[in-house]
């Protein structure tokens, strides 16, 4: 707005936060080796380091946005930057595995509160004419540093204690700190809501269940004990909160937020991509290092590509979406990540470097070009005060597609890698290892000094891969026939919705 001439500084401020969130979803990848030998973690204290941080995620982002609207989004995202803080320091100076696992839990939850609410202030401080670029300009902060991470976190792995990738954070916590302070205006949704805690207490316990339940299943196995009570209560909870909703005088979601066209397809499509998009990330540092041999930081360099196709979607969605609406954009982009998924299904075990770059430059100006159209749409339709619980909402469907993406791809993948692999001949304990993973399977190849194996071990990954890739094809096409079937043919006449109710359909 005009009156927040500084709009633009605060913007930047949040995206240092946003910038350390996404290095967080991914720079842990290339220190899990370093951490189980410097605090001799065990595989399960491994999973849960890894795990904490996005179970707590999910299950709080939807209370955040609440409590932003009713106490001040300022207010809760300075609060959500100290945490932020407080569990890079605790990560980086922990002295055990567990201690690690609980450090990981505060870092989730301060990045719970500003997620959604990052994104939320942006309705409130620029026009409809400028949120586009706002929104794209704030995701791009979000979207780099997921493929930063392994980059970032190699570098410093090579030059300085493990906890160096955790202490990275302060700075950029610190600096945005006096900033939001500093430029950015206390602004608040409705006031006179009360606190739905029972919405608060049975979303977020059977967002955790159900996310619980897809991370270990394709480890404990889907139909332990454990996995399916995750899953099974978790949707029984989650059934019982949407009745609650529907019940309750003052919901901690508005379920008429769903009667937009708009704001539904757009959290879909948002839901979509994510499934995509981190069922990739799955796979490609284990191509890098299983099949092509590169080391953590040589892992994180040949993401470049996919880096560079995201900055370009994200430049060009910029200039197109507010000329052509939501439709094209979306249309094309998962037109262009069907495409790079569909000719990655031709890497094998001797692909060159080349190819592989070629295929993740597309699928990455797919990215580029439909997720941030997606969320524009999705957050259009929400009013200026309910915009912290409807981005929440938003962002919890990306969670959650996100969590869906590494736990279903990642099973199709699995299961594909061990379709192929040959492990006759081996000693049963060798073999029981190879079958863990690709990088364990090189591991005992290289022990072994047994190249049958080493050929097998890439083969086989390189095949199940394969497979995930025409599925995440697949999935691509049908967000790209969903966007051209729900989504407007041109760009709407910008509504304010000043209204507490009010929601643009």
């Amino acid at each position: 707005m005009d009156s927040y001439p500084r709009r633009w500084w605060a913007l930047i401020a949040l995206g240092l936060s946003m910038l350390a969130i996404g290095l967080d979803m991914t720079i842990l990848t290339t220190a899990l080796p370093t951490l189980a030998g410097d605090l001799h973690a065990t595989n399960s204290q491994l999973q849960w380091i890894a795990d904490a941080y996005m179970l707590v995620l999910a299950a709080a982002v939807l209370p955040a946005g609440l409590l932003g609207d009713r106490f001040g989004r300022r207010k809760f995202i300075v609060l959500g930057l100290v945490l932020f803080a407080a569990g890079s320091a605790w990560c980086a100076w922990s002295g055990s595995a567990n201690a690690l696992i609980g450090a990981r839990v505060l870092l989730g939850l301060g990045a719970a509160i500003l997620t959604p609410l990052s994104m939320s202030i942006l309705a409130v401080l620029f026009e409809p004419h400028e949120r586009q670029r706002a929104v794209a300009l704030m995701s791009m902060f979000t979207m780099v540093g997921i493929p930063l991470g392994p980059i970032v976190g190699g570098a410093l792995l090579e030059h300085f204690w493990w906890g160096s990738v955790f202490a990275l954070n302060l700075p950029m916590a610190a600096i945005a700190i006096v900033a939001v302070i500093t430029l950015m205006p206390e602004t608040r949704g409705e006031q006179t809501r009360r606190i739905d805690l029972v919405g608060i207490a049975t979303s977020s316990l059977g967002l955790v269940g159900i996310t619980y339940g897809l991370i270990q299943g394709p480890s404990n196995g889907w139909t332990s004990g454990g996995v399916l009570g995750g899953l099974v209560g978790g949707l029984a909870v989650l059934i019982a909160f949407v009745v609650w909703e529907r019940r309750t005088a003052h919901p901690l979601l508005d379920i008429s937020l769903f009667s937009s066209r708009i704001f539904t397809s757009g959290t879909a499509l948002a839901t979509i991509i994510a499934f995509a998009m981190f069922g990739a990330f799955y796979a490609l540092p284990q191509l890098f290092q299983a099949v092509l041999g590169a080391g953590p930081q040589g892992t994180g360099l040949r993401m470049l590509p996919l880096i560079g196709g995201l900055l370009v979607g994200f430049q060009i969605t910029n200039r197109l979406a507010p000329r052509t609406g939501p439709t094209p954009p979306l249309v094309g982009g998962f037109a262009l990540m069907a495409l790079g998924a569909m000719i990655g299904t031709g890497t094998g075990p001797h692909t060159g470097f080349g190819y592989v770059a070629l295929w993740t430059v597309i699928f990455g100006l797919g990215i580029g070009f439909s997720l941030p159209t997606a969320m524009v749409a999705a957050m259009g339709a929400l009013s200026k005060s309910r915009a912290g619980v409807g981005t929440a909402m938003l962002m919890a469907f990306r969670q959650v597609g996100s969590v869906l993406g590494i736990a279903i791809l990642g099973t199709v993948l699995s299961v594909g890698y061990h379709s192929r692999l040959d492990t006759s001949g081996l000693p049963a304990a060798a073999g029981h290892a190879a079958r863990d993973s690709a990088s364990a399977g090189v591991a005992v190849a290289a022990q072994l000094h047994s190249d049958p194996l080493l050929g097998s071990v890439r083969a086989a990954f390189t095949h199940g891969m394969d497979i995930t890739l025409w599925v995440t094809a697949a999935v691509a096409l049908a967000g790209m026939v969903l966007a051209a079937l729900v989504l407007p043919r041109r760009r709407p006449t910008p509504v304010e919705a000043e209204s507490e109710h009010a929601v643009v359909v």
